[in-house]
């Protein structure tokens, strides 16, 4: 399986969208929304901001890995 490393965020508080790189080796645990600049935390049971918000969860999790 091919791991993608981009993911568009969709900012709940705003709707905007962006394309992001996510990073291979990390979670990232929080993104501020360019537009509205509300600061992103994943949701409950989620581990990134990916995984919450993104169109694809971070890398680990599509390879079945524990992420951070």
């Amino acid at each position: 399986m091919k791991i993608m490393l981009k993911s568009e965020i969709t900012c709940p508080n705003c709707g905007h969208k962006k394309v992001e790189d996510m990073p291979n080796n990390a979670c990232q645990f929080f993104y501020e929304c360019e537009h509205c600049k509300t600061v992103l935390k994943p949701n409950e049971g989620d581990c990134c901001v990916y995984c919450s918000y993104g169109t694809v969860p971070c890398p680990p999790i599509q390879q079945n890995k524990s992420c951070c």
